[in-house]
């Protein structure tokens, strides 16, 4: 990521933390791959024949990211940080649903 939009996604997290729905669009784009890298990885890691996909991993967590427009994040590795921890509670959600099913 080009060192110029480094500042830009700062000031980007600052105004949706101040309730700025458009920051919070324009921000997703800037880290949509990163957050698509954290979530294929998290994939890599699940059991085989997972359901669920890299992108919808990632989908899932901007909807419930939408949720916390009152969140403060610190930084952009904070933001990818939250993000991560969102993507691995939709999968043990997604794997909990699953195994209750089977009984």
């Amino acid at each position: 990521m080009p060192e110029a939009a480094l500042p830009a996604i700062s000031e980007l997290l600052a105004k949706w933390s101040a309730g700025d729905q458009e920051a919070f669009q324009a921000l997703i784009p800037l880290l949509y791959d990163q957050l698509h890298q954290v979530a294929h990885r998290y994939l890599r890691k699940a059991r085989p024949g997972h359901t669920l996909q890299t992108t919808a991993l990632v989908h899932e967590a901007y909807l419930r990211l939408e949720e916390h427009h009152n969140a403060r994040f610190q930084s952009q590795a904070h933001f990818v940080a939250i993000c991560a921890l969102l993507m691995r509670q939709i999968l043990i959600g997604h794997e909990r649903t699953r195994r209750a099913a089977k009984r």
